[in-house]
């Protein structure tokens, strides 16, 4: 069968390549055709969209779905159908795990299946059973289907063996033709590459949803299995570069210091960051001492708020007595930090966020993210706006980080974005900040890269 993998088109910054997709074509290489298409990196639209299934034709197209793409994925799935009704279309992702049974049913038409959680395991199967014209399909893991007229959802599984998985079809993906600053706005060398090395979460953070997808429970590649696709990446594409981009490589320390005490082995020429984050709590000497040895030179931390009391709203497990604690090991250690904030989480007050945006200030940090805060489905926060009826409010067209689409009672979205706005303007505007990062541009076509960045996290909305 002809597998299209697509990665929706939408107005992020974050030009990447997708780690979701290159596992499921891995999964179903072997004995299937599969291409993956980036619509973000090819400048691949809805109406453009159209042009691709008229040439390629596939037997099954599989979309990626967070809430931001409801739009895109909507107009995708009617371009497909619109071909050919026979043309299998599934989706998946955190959206689709989060809502399953609400997708099945605004899709009703266009929308075949749907996974729950992670599909390398299950999309295989999927695929067997169609090409077979079987017609009982429960022993998918996390499928979603309609039967006898009824959605029905089979359980999930959460492989304990990653490395059984393999690696992404990096060949599909090409990662070495990404461009610069495809996770956050500035790098080292390159070229970049994401690379997963956990996968689950324990905590219990209020506005998150990532366990819908990948579980509570942590599992981790073997350190080999890592170091193996980081060389692969380093000699087969040219990778300068890698991002960590799960959220718990720091968790089991003694796990990390072996993986980068082999990763010192290698001798390799590449810098690293963590643009997702790490848990502060989890970080101590020797651990920060061996990621500045093997190249990190960013480390990204969720520190959400000034707030003690917003921080214990959100569950975040960490006080800003501590965060100041943590903050300075890291400063010790020689290592820049970026922090990440929101503004605007349910029962905040302006002055809750101009504490954040004082707290911001007061840490030795290299940068800033001011986000305004997403009621992602599938979150604690989002059930408790959901039984209260706030979410009536939300704007679901501009459901994006830059953008206010919910407002605590008492603001207008006005004024949150202009306080987004004064956040970025008074953590960046200051002298050693500010020359900082003009040093740090690395080529004409990075500072038109930043100035979009800039301009639409500050003017749009």
């Amino acid at each position: 069968m002809k597998i299209l993998l697509v990665k929706p088109y939408n107005v992020s910054d974050h030009i990447q390549p997708s780690q979701g997709l290159g596992y499921l074509a891995t999964a179903v290489r072997k004995t299937h055709e599969v291409k993956i298409l980036d619509c973000i990196k090819e400048g691949v639209t809805a109406q453009k969209f159209a042009r691709i299934i008229r040439r390629e034709r596939p037997d099954v197209v599989g979309i990626q779905c967070y809430t931001f793409d409801l739009k895109f994925v909507d107009e995708t799935l009617k371009a497909v159908k619109g071909q050919s009704a026979e043309t299998v279309t599934m989706v998946g992702g955190p959206h689709p795990s989060a809502a399953p049974m609400e997708m099945m049913e605004h899709f009703a038409t266009t929308l075949d299946y749907l996974f729950v959680g992670e599909a390398e395991v299950g999309l295989p199967r999927l695929l067997t059973a169609l090409q077979e014209g079987r017609k009982d399909l429960s022993d998918i893991p996390g499928l979603v289907y309609r039967k006898d007229g009824m959605v029905t959802k089979n359980p999930q599984l959460f492989v304990d063996d990653l490395d059984s998985l393999g690696l992404p079809a990096w060949d599909l993906i090409r990662p070495e033709t990404y461009p610069e600053s495809q996770h956050g706005a500035f790098f080292k060398k390159f070229p970049i590459a994401p690379i997963i090395v956990t996968r689950g979460c324990p905590y219990s953070c209020t506005f998150c949803a990532g366990c819908v997808v990948s579980g509570k429970r942590v599992r981790r590649r073997s350190a080999g299995h890592v170091l193996s696709e980081i060389s692969y990446l380093y000699h087969d594409f040219g990778i300068r570069e890698f991002h960590v981009i799960d959220d718990n490589f720091t968790m089991d320390p003694l796990y990390a210091k072996d993986l980068l005490r082999q990763l010192k082995e290698l001798r390799l020429d590449i810098s690293w960051a963590v643009p997702n984050g790490v848990r502060m709590d989890t970080l101590d000497d020797e651990l920060l001492a061996l990621m500045k040895e093997t190249g990190l030179y960013m480390i990204s931390l969720g520190i959400e708020s000034g707030s003690d009391r917003i921080l214990k709203a959100m569950k975040k497990g960490i006080t800003t007595a501590k965060v100041r604690e943590c903050v300075a090991r890291i400063h010790r250690a020689g290592i820049e930090m970026s922090g990440f904030f929101i503004l605007g989480f349910p029962g905040e007050t302006e002055e809750t966020m101009r504490q954040t945006i004082e707290f911001s200030l007061e840490l030795p940090l290299s940068r800033a993210n001011f986000f305004t805060y997403l009621p992602f489905p599938g979150s604690e926060s989002y059930a408790q706006l959901q039984e209260r009826g706030e979410l009536a409010e939300v704007d679901w067209r501009h459901f994006y980080f830059m953008n206010a689409a919910y407002t605590p009672q008492g603001l207008t979205r006005k004024r949150l974005k202009h306080l987004q706005r004064s956040a970025f303007a008074r953590f960046y505007f200051r002298p050693r900040i500010f020359l900082s990062h003009i040093r740090a541009i690395q080529s004409p076509r990075h500072f038109f890269f930043l100035a979009r960045r800039v301009f639409r996290w500050t003017m749009l909305g």
